[in-house]
């Protein structure tokens, strides 16, 4: 039988599944910064990413894959400039960037992450 975990399970979705030594998270947005700038925002979202993969005994090191979807590609370089600075050197994950129509006006980007524990 599959051991499937569900953390902060809401109607439409889930915080984060486990399953195996693998942890699945839903998409992050800002929180503090709603009126930053993207690299503001890009450093509230890599915090949240941060603090969650703590709370689960894992850490940014682990990371396996990242998908960023970016309200403007122009912004592609002010958000990388803060990514390149907070990725473990060596150990970046799987990643994809694309531009995308977020659910708020005030998100400049969201990201999802894929962890090992």
């Amino acid at each position: 039988m599959t051991n499937i975990r569900r953390i902060g399970v809401a109607a439409r979705y889930s915080d984060l599944v486990i399953l195996g030594n693998t942890a699945y998270f839903s998409g992050y947005v800002p929180e503090t910064t709603l009126d930053g700038s993207v690299a503001e925002q890009t450093r509230d979202i890599l915090g949240q990413i941060e603090q969650s993969v703590a709370e689960i005994g894992s850490d940014r090191s682990k990371l396996l894959q990242a998908t960023i979807w970016l309200a403007e590609m122009g912004s592609y370089d002010e958000m990388n400039a803060v990514w390149d600075a907070w990725v473990v050197p060596g150990q970046a994950p799987a990643r994809v960037c694309v531009e995308s129509k977020l659910a708020d006006p005030d998100y400049k980007l969201e990201i999802q992450v894929t962890a090992a524990l």
